[in-house]
């Protein structure tokens, strides 16, 4: 069987411990969510291989900058998310989370560049909100330009509250590594990354475990 390792990065308040317990639960988290997500391991067939998903949480307050790249080692995709309404934690991809990333990783690592909390985005009260600093959401272009600027295999959007696109982007990282793209797959990819819903994912057979390993940062 084979195991993966992915670690989601992220400025604090994202939405990077909803993410996770979403997939893993099913089910948005509606009362106290953890400040770091305690090590999952899911058990998945993806094109006909059985896949051990390997599941890291980090806490992204920069408190914890000394220690949260210990946890880096052996990572071989991470998730980086940013919240769509969230500007500044936007603008931390490529300030702080790629150079961090870049720092303690391999050169060909992969990364997946995610925007979160999609369900706020046309949300009034939020746009209102946004409106009073002179701010708007972070838009599905600008990501998209983001992720391809940064060097992302992939730029994909959900909501842990709906549960849209979760799954999607579980199952991306997985066939991400078992079949790591080239350079000329990056750009057709890139090319075709024009729908702003992700397109329904083909069914994943899941089973997922709570690890014995926890992630104290």
């Amino acid at each position: 069987m084979r195991s993966i390792k992915c670690v989601v990065v992220g400025d604090g308040a994202v939405g990077k411990t909803c993410l996770l317990i979403s997939y893993t639960t099913n089910q948005f988290p509606q009362d106290y969510v953890p400040t770091v997500f305690d090590n999952y391991s899911a058990n998945l067939m993806v094109d006909d291989e059985r896949v051990t998903l390997n599941l890291w949480d980090t806490a992204g307050q920069e408190e914890y900058d000394r220690l949260r790249p210990l946890s880096y080692q052996q990572t071989e995709i991470f998730i980086i998310c940013f919240s769509l309404v969230e500007p500044t934690s936007f603008a931390n991809v490529k300030n702080k989370w790629i150079p961090e990333i870049k720092h303690h990783s391999p050169r060909n690592v992969l990364i997946l560049l995610v925007g979160t909390k999609l369900d706020l985005r046309d949300d009034p009260h939020v746009l209102d909100q946004l409106e009073e600093y002179g701010q708007s959401p972070i838009s599905f272009e600008q990501g998209q330009k983001l992720a391809k600027e940064v060097g992302c295999i992939n730029y994909m959007e959900c909501s842990a509250a709906s549960q849209q696109g979760v799954s999607d982007i579980f199952e991306y990282a997985i066939k991400a590594v078992l079949h790591p793209p080239t350079e000329e797959r990056k750009v057709n990819q890139a090319a075709n990354l024009k729908q702003h819903t992700p397109l329904p994912a083909q069914p994943v057979q899941k089973k997922v475990k709570k690890s014995k390993k926890c992630t104290i940062l």
